[in-house]
């Protein structure tokens, strides 16, 4: 059995940090800091946009800015087809 986050690699998904700084409701003009991290396709972010455009929605503090960050865990050149599977037990 193959773990779904590691067949999301094979299929091109990296990991994807977003910093995001959003304004408190209650004092605007004070800034806080929230943590993003999910996998995610290059360039386009589908889930990063889908999770801001929740945010929009949903959560009364206004977004300041996002940094993001993504690496691909695993690229073509790490993986190589074996002739072979030997298992234990």
């Amino acid at each position: 059995m193959v773990d779904a986050d590691f067949r999301r690699q094979l299929q091109g998904y990296g990991l994807t940090t977003a910093n995001i700084l959003y304004r408190m409701p209650d004092h605007p003009a004070l800034l806080q800091n929230f943590i993003w991290q999910e996998y995610d396709l290059f360039p386009k972010f589908p889930a990063l946009h889908k999770f801001l455009e929740f945010w929009k929605r949903e959560i009364e503090g206004g977004l300041h800015s996002v940094i993001v960050a993504h690496n691909r865990l695993i690229t073509p050149a790490e993986i190589r087809s074996i002739g072979h599977e030997f298992r234990l037990h």
